[in-house]
């Protein structure tokens, strides 16, 4: 059994599809990468699966269907979002935000896995009592990735990670992701424009073209065809 499968997944805005019979997998343990055009439907896409825009079709996670959960719901069953444009409470402190990524939760490690978490990311350490409006992009980035995994999730849903960032800053940020996937055997959904540096930490990856799913394979098959290497990888 996958820990994400999605199946003939149609979903959009209004009227106006943007994806249309989408199908892909995440199994357990695994980064999966989404590569394609800006408009493809790559956004659509995680939004469709943490249940935060209609959708229709099949979506299926840890072995139960959650096509009609709610987006609380889908957290709770181990799914957490890292939204496009980090998505922070910037009039909160570093710490409140991450309390904020626990809300789910009803145990009593809330405050180990704050600590946990400083250790990972200790800029936000440093700035813990620190409004996170005021952080610069990178720590806002880091931030988010952080709140995210204070619910605990199975899997991480990551959108445009790399999104305005520097070429240092992003670089760090993948080696973090590439890290909580080897050390902690947290699986990840990666949505990047940066295909180079995504394909480099992907165990496999999807081309989607006009809300549809056109290619599949690991990094290095895809970046062994010329057309896929000149269409999206810009050699």
């Amino acid at each position: 059994m996958s820990l994400l499968e999605v199946a003939k997944l149609r979903a959009g805005y209004g009227p106006v599809n943007v994806l249309e019979d989408l199908d892909l997998v995440v199994e357990q343990g695994e980064i999966v990468v989404i590569l394609g055009a800006n408009g493809a439907g790559k956004t659509t896409t995680m939004r469709a699966v943490s249940g935060t825009i209609p959708r229709h079709g099949t979506i299926s996670f840890a072995g139960d269907v959650i096509t009609k959960a709610s987006p609380e719901a889908i957290v709770r069953s181990g799914l957490a979002q890292v939204p496009q444009g980090r998505g922070t409470f910037p009039e909160l402190s570093v710490e409140d935000n991450l309390r904020a990524g626990a809300f789910v939760r009803r145990d009593a490690t809330v405050s180990a896995d704050i600590d946990k978490w400083f250790g990972v990311f200790p800029r936000l350490s440093e700035r813990r009592a620190q409004r996170a409006g005021s952080l610069s992009g990178g720590e806002q980035q880091m931030l988010a990735i952080a709140r995210a995994l204070m619910s605990r999730p199975k899997l991480l849903l990551c959108d445009e990670p790399s999104l305005g960032l520097a070429p240092l800053i992003t670089q760090e940020l993948f080696g973090i992701i590439e890290q909580l996937n080897r050390d902690d055997g947290l699986s990840v959904l990666l949505v990047e424009q940066n295909a180079n540096l995504a394909m480099k930490i992907a165990h496999r990856v999807y081309l989607i073209e006009t809300g549809r799913i056109v290619a599949t394979g690991t990094s290095e098959a895809l970046s062994a065809d010329d057309a896929i290497r000149k269409a999206y990888l810009g050699f």
